[in-house]
Formats: C-alpha cells, structure tokens, sequence
C-alpha cells in the first residue's frame, strides 16, 4: 500500500542533502500511517559522516516527549547517501530495527522509502502529495 508524502518534505530532503554533501544530513519524519506530512533536521553526531549517520538523541528524546504532550506523531527517520543511490546499505539494514518505522533515504537526486520490519528493510512506494 503506497502512502503519500508531500511534496514539500520530499523537496525539503534532497535540499538537505545538497547542502550536506560531502557529509550525511538525518533527521525525523512525522504523520500517520498513511502520510508524512513533516520532516525535522537533526544533526548528525556519527563520527565519520562522510560515511554514516546517527541521529541526535536529543532530537528523539524531543519528539517523544512532544508526542507525549500531543505533538505531531514520529513515523520514521531519513538521511543521505552522498556517494550512492537511494537504497538501504549493509550498515542501514544491520542497523534498523524491526519496528515498522519508514526510512527515507535521499541520494542520486531521489527519495526512496523503506519500512523496517522483521523480514529486514522492504521497499515502500508512495505517492507524492500536494505540500
């Protein structure tokens, strides 16, 4: 089931990964089951982020207690690979936990997303939604 993405976090992601290169941009992505509708940058304090990311704990701990207090809802996690496509690598799928959150991933001018779940990291379509 494809689920829709507005076009202004898609636009916001490959802006974000632009203005990253040569390093990883990461960040949160927030709305519903069927939709995101927001994105929020968070810095990557990976130590080499040429290569990898890690998201802020700071930033999670901020969006968990934002939802807490009825704040928009945390649905996955995007970043960027500088030097390569779209898709999962070896350390993203070791990485990820099976927890049905999306991934969007940002390289090569595109933005696929992938859900996380007990089969690994599995393709997710969508459908790119008026901002």
């Amino acid at each position: 089931m494809a689920i829709e993405v507005t076009s202004a976090v898609l636009d916001a992601l490959l802006a974000e990964a632009r203005a990253a290169h040569p390093r990883e941009c990461c960040g949160l992505l927030f709305g519903t089951d069927s939709a995101v509708t927001e994105h929020r940058p968070a810095a990557n304090i990976h130590p080499t982020p040429a290569t990898h990311f890690e998201i802020d704990p700071q930033a999670l701990v901020d969006a968990h207690r934002a939802m807490r207090g009825g704040g928009a809802r945390l649905v996955g996690y995007y970043h960027s690979h500088p030097a390569g496509p779209p898709r999962p690598s070896a350390t993203d799928r070791a990485l990820a936990a099976a927890d049905g959150m999306i991934w969007a991933i940002a390289g090569e001018g595109r933005v696929e997303l992938w859900r996380a779940g007990e089969g690994g990291m599995v393709p997710l379509p969508y459908r790119r939604a008026a901002a």
